[in-house]
């Protein structure tokens, strides 16, 4: 799930690509909200709880550091993968376009590699085979999202954007849910995410067919072009790093929550493992709603005022605000008060992000794919570091856990300024 100086149709129209409209554009927003869905479902699902839970059953004293440690080397691949795959697509020719091998081809090995993680005896075989997963997963995620920078018109992205918001908002809440209820049976929690993904995904590009673009001018590949293509120029683009360090600071204080939560409610609220996997899925249902509400209305309303700036400073305050609550009422009462708040944030976060995003991409390039990449890495990034640093933090501060909530109580609230200098987009 940025910044840069004007928008992102001209890719789109220099590519030959339509932009959908009427029952067409109803049924690409409807499968890119199942899509995200899912995969927000699984990432959240498996990542939240079911890895946290193998990880504690192998070596329950150093869950913690192990947990954070999965996290680092995961990361480090997905980060470099996104803005790779996204590239990649951009300069992909086919039948089926450039978005629908990646799309097709990540969510199956994908798949195959996150049923495989249920039946891994030993921490470094499921490090490595969730790798493999991630690799794909992430490779298929840039495809997916850059659908909206190549399909939609800007004046109709934010609610694009709030569809596609409140599809990850939603599937992660459900995601923890269904994992929670199914944490006893780990080959069967795998497995029913792994065959959802490659069924929504398969569904989708048959469903909502790409242009053909097999017969488009292709510049020769050269290898240092390639990589130069990744720097992208502050001066001549400065949105687009106000919008990545907006976008990377506000992830590093909502990750650190997030990848934490299960021991949150075990350590710090002290619930037992199996309360907490249920309890884990209540306090997902609350966000849920709040997700789902706000989603919508903000990606709507967004569109409706002509604004994008507002919308995201506001939902990092709330985001902010959030945290707070779990400090001063650390019960469960706190939690549900957090869950609720966090939902409101980010689902209004979420819808409207990805609008934003799409309107800071360089101009006239046609390499939205790699661009778009390039932005989730400020998504990626904080999966590395966050997980790591709030380790550390615990460690030196002796498992206290409002240090975590502090820590990402400042990141939220420094997030939210960084939209500011934004120029143009109002």
């Amino acid at each position: 799930m940025d910044q840069q100086p004007t928008l992102t149709e001209a890719p789109a129209v220099s590519l030959g690509i339509p932009h959908v409209e009427g029952a067409a554009r109803w049924k690409l927003l409807i499968s890119l909200f199942i899509c995200f869905f899912m995969l927000l479902a699984l990432y959240c699902g498996v990542l939240a709880v079911l890895l946290p839970n193998q990880i504690a059953a192998l070596d329950p004293a150093h869950k913690v550091e192990n947990l954070g440690l999965m996290f680092f080397v995961t990361s480090i691949f997905s980060t470099l993968t996104t803005p790779i795959a996204g590239a990649f697509s951009d300069r992909t020719l086919s039948t089926w376009g450039r978005r629908t091998p990646w799309i097709v081809a990540g969510s199956i090995i994908g798949a195959v590699a996150l049923a495989s993680v249920a039946y891994m005896p030993t921490f470094w075989t499921i490090t490595a085979v969730w790798v493999v997963a991630a690799i794909a997963l992430n490779a298929m995620q840039p495809a997916l999202t850059t659908v909206v920078a190549d399909r939609f018109p800007e004046h109709a992205r934010g609610t694009a954007s709030g569809f596609v918001g409140a599809g990850m908002t939603a599937g992660g809440t459900v995601g923890m849910i269904v994992a929670g209820r199914l944490a006893d049976n780990m080959p069967l929690a795998y497995g029913v995410f792994a065959a959802a993904i490659a069924i929504c995904c398969i569904a989708f590009v048959i469903l909502n067919p790409d242009t053909s673009s097999k017969g488009q001018p292709l510049v020769k590949f050269s290898l240092g072009d390639f990589a130069k293509g990744f720097w992208i120029d502050p001066k001549a683009y400065p949105d687009f790093w106000w919008a990545f360090a907006g976008r990377f600071t506000i992830y590093m204080g909502y990750q650190a929550i997030v990848t934490y939560l299960l021991y949150i409610l075990q350590d710090y609220i002290g619930l037992g493992t199996d309360r907490a996997n249920i309890v884990i899925g209540t306090v997902s249902a609350i966000t849920f709603v709040c997700v789902m509400t706000s989603s919508f209305l903000s990606g709507v309303l967004s569109d409706w005022v002509k604004r994008r700036k507002p919308f995201v400073f506001a939902a990092s305050l709330i985001m902010g605000a959030a945290l707070v609550v779990p400090l001063i009422m650390p019960n469960l009462n706190g939690m549900y008060g957090y869950a609720a708040l966090i939902g409101i944030g980010y689902g209004a976060f979420m819808s409207i992000d990805m609008a934003l995003m799409t309107q800071v991409l360089p101009k006239d390039t046609g390499e939205a794919g790699k661009d778009l990449g390039l932005l989730t890495t400020a998504v990626n990034i904080p999966q590395i570091i966050s997980p790591v640093m709030a380790a550390q933090l615990l460690k030196y501060f002796d498992t206290d856990y409002r240090v975590l909530f502090i820590a990402a109580i400042v990141f939220v609230f420094a997030g939210s300024f960084f939209v500011l200098p934004i120029r143009s987009v109002k």
